[in-house]
C-alpha cells in the first residue's frame, strides 16, 4: 500500500496526521536549521503508553537524540511525575534542549476500524489503546466510583478517574473511545504544562510536541496528530506556538 493511501485512512480520523517517522525528521531539522543544534544536543523525553507496540513502532532516527528519558504509563499519563522531570532536567547538555513527545495512543487498523490493531503474528486484532478501552467500559457500565484509585492498580485507576470527570462528554460523543482519547490527551497536556512550570532547565531551548499517537497495524506502521509543538527560549522566557508546521 502507498503512503498516500496509508494516511487517507489515518485522515478520515485524524486530519492533520502524518507519519512518525516524519514527524521526527520534521523535528531534527527544526533543531538543526532553526536551533542550530546538533540532534546529540537534545535531550529525548517521551510520556507515551508503555504498550509493547510503540516499542515496536518507535522511529528509528529519534535515536539520534539523547535518550529517551520514560515519563509514560498506561495511555501515556506521565506518571513520574516532578521526580521523573526533575531527573530528566538534570541530564540535558548545557548548551542544548530538551523536547518532550507526550500523548494517548489509539489504533486504527488499515481497514479503517478505531480501537484496534493488528498485531504481529496475531490472527486476530486487538486493542489499542487496552487500558482506554478499558476504562471506558466501565464508565459505560458504571464500575468506576469516583476518587477511588488503589495501590494495587493506580495507573488503571487514574485513567478510569481522567474518563469520569467528562463522562457525559465521552458518552454522548459520535465515537466514545475517539472522545475518550480527547480527554486523555487534554489531562496529560495539563499535567506536563504544570510540571514544566515547575521544573528547571539548564539549558537554551524546551521543545514540547503534544499529540496523538496512531497505531496501525504491522505493515502500516504509526502516525502523529500534532496538537501542540511550542518552543520555550529559556534566556528570554518566550514561548512560541509553531504547531502549524506540523499540519
Amino acid at each position: 500500500m502507498l503512503k498516500k493511501d496509508k494516511l487517507n485512512i489515518i485522515r478520515k480520523w485524524y486530519p492533520n496526521a502524518i507519519t512518525t517517522i516524519d514527524s521526527v525528521n520534521k523535528l531534527i531539522d527544526f533543531v538543526e536549521d532553526t536551533l542550530e543544534l546538533e540532534p546529540g544536543q537534545v535531550m529525548l523525553a517521551d510520556s507515551i503508553c508503555s504498550d509493547d507496540v510503540n516499542s515496536i513502532q518507535y522511529p528509528a532516527r529519534a535515536h539520534e537524540l539523547l535518550g529517551p528519558f520514560k515519563m509514560g504509563g498506561l495511555d501515556g499519563f506521565p506518571f513520574t511525575g516532578l521526580t521523573g522531570m526533575g531527573a530528566f532536567a538534570s541530564h540535558v547538555p548545557d548548551s542544548g534542549a530538551v523536547f518532550i513527545y507526550y500523548g494517548p495512543h489509539i489504533g486504527i487498523t488499515k481497514t479503517g476500524t478505531i480501537g484496534e490493531i493488528h498485531r504481529f503474528g496475531q490472527s486476530k486484532n486487538s486493542g489499542c489503546c487496552g487500558a482506554a478501552k478499558g476504562a471506558l467500559n466501565k464508565l459505560i457500565n458504571n464500575q468506576i466510583v469516583e476518587g477511588h484509585v488503589s495501590e494495587m492498580d493506580y495507573q488503571m485507576n487514574t485513567i478510569e478517574q481522567i474518563l469520569f470527570k467528562q463522562k457525559n462528554r465521552i458518552l454522548t460523543a459520535e465515537n466514545a473511545l475517539f472522545e475518550a482519547t480527547e480527554v486523555i490527551y487534554e489531562a496529560i497536556d495539563k499535567r506536563i504544562n504544570e510540571l514544566v512550570a515547575q521544573t528547571t532547565y539548564n539549558c537554551k531551548y524546551v521543545i514540547l510536541m503534544g499529540a496523538v499517537l496512531i497505531n496501525s497495524d504491522t505493515d502500516m506502521g504509526s502516525y502523529t496528530s500534532t496538537k501542540r509543538f511550542d518552543v520555550i527560549n529559556l534566556a528570554t522566557k518566550e514561548r512560541q506556538n509553531l504547531v502549524a508546521q506540523y499540519k
